[in-house]
């Protein structure tokens, strides 16, 4: 009897743990189906709030096909003394980035400068994109530039652009001295400055363009810095030592490379453009001198916006573009030019732009390009 009552009582323990043991099983199934319901509902959520993004972004992809604003972006008129092998890649790009029909005459900067002086108030220009600021100072002497805004304006150095507003700087060049290292011409052969160039011992050993933009600016910044008198002085002194006479900077760096002169007055870019093309065996090199004159001056191509302008909006957006990382990029990497915005690195072929001695002249005090061509004329080297 003993026995059977201690069965009973085992069995009752054994059935109420397992009653236990189940209650605990079927309490773990009730949580587990309300995580999964939780979880089903927050993928519900997730889903919807994919489906609303797709259907906004379904309405940003359609939106410029019926956006008004940018169905016609319009057109530019850019007159430009630059040469078209050298910034027609980069106008193309700002058109295509932008869809703005971009229309551009093509000429030497003073030619240019003649006739949008000439065209008055009827020119069609919009922006004026010049070699240098002589260019650039006889237009905003006339009155002619409307202003650009501080926001523009305060991408570039303060040597490099109007202190009025008129015109800002896009890149910079450097002049220098080209010399022959085929007719083994070394630095230290060169004077230290350019007015040693006058001395009898270089006679027949020079190469200038005297028609050349940046060859009269750079005359333009001797008259500013030296005086009117020494200018004409310098000027007559290297004629006296009969110098070949060529069109423009290439054949110039070309004429050094072949040996045809031993020095050559231009800027610094085209002798790495030759370089580039025919390698380091070509037969020159540039010297900046570093006596703090003329010779070591460095100008700014640069433009300003016509106050004619019909589609100002357009001229301000190319302005700020040639003053973007990659506008700033191709004019040093693929011109060799000096960037003038910051952060953007120079072409480490160049010599460091805090390296030249430059003298300190204002860029805009070279806007008496017709007083420069007067006395080049005045001595003989323009008709």
């Amino acid at each position: 009897m003993a026995c059977s009552d201690a069965a009973a009582e085992a069995r009752e323990a054994a059935n109420k743990r397992v009653a236990d043991a189940e209650a605990r099983a079927a309490t773990a199934e009730a949580k587990v189906a309300d995580t999964e319901a939780r979880a089903t509902a927050a993928e519900a959520k997730v889903a919807d709030a994919e489906a609303r993004a797709t259907a906004a972004e379904a309405k940003v992809a359609t939106a410029p096909a019926t956006a008004p604003a940018t169905a016609n972006p319009g057109k530019l008129v850019v007159y430009s003394g630059r040469k078209e092998s050298l910034v027609a890649p980069i106008i193309e790009q700002f058109a295509s980035a932008t869809g703005i029909d971009v229309q551009v005459k093509y000429g030497k900067t003073g030619a240019i400068a003649a006739t949008i002086l000439e065209e008055g108030k009827n020119s069609p220009a919009d922006v004026f994109f010049a070699q240098d600021p002589g260019g650039l100072g006889a237009i905003a002497k006339a009155g002619m530039f409307q202003k650009i805004d501080t926001d523009t304006l305060n991408k570039v150095p303060t040597w490099a652009k109007s202190k009025e507003a008129q015109w800002v700087g896009l890149s910079g060049r450097a002049r220098t001295v080209v010399y022959s290292t085929k007719n083994n011409i070394s630095p230290e052969d060169l004077p230290a400055s350019l007015e040693g160039f006058t001395d009898p011992k270089w006679k027949g050993r020079i190469g200038w363009p005297p028609t050349n933009g940046s060859f009269q600016a750079m005359v333009t910044a001797m008259r500013v810095q030296w005086g009117e008198e020494k200018t004409r002085t310098w000027l007559k002194g290297i004629i006296s030592n009969e110098p070949k006479v060529y069109p423009k900077n290439t054949p110039t760096v070309a004429a050094a490379g072949a040996g045809e002169i031993d020095v050559g007055f231009v800027n610094h870019y085209y002798l790495h453009r030759f370089i580039a093309e025919e390698g380091e065996g070509f037969g020159a090199r540039n010297h900046h001198l570093n006596s703090g004159d003329v010779g070591s001056l460095i100008l700014v191509a640069g433009a300003g916006i016509l106050d004619t302008s019909k589609n100002t909006g357009n001229a301000k957006k190319f302005l700020n573009f040639m003053l973007s990382p990659v506008a700033q990029q191709y004019f040093t990497g693929q011109t060799y030019e000096y960037p003038l915005v910051e952060g953007v690195k120079a072409n480490p072929l160049l010599n460091p732009i805090d390296k030249i001695n430059k003298p300190s002249i204002d860029m805009a005090s070279l806007d008496d390009l017709a007083g420069t061509q007067k006395l080049l004329k005045e001595v003989g080297l323009l008709n």
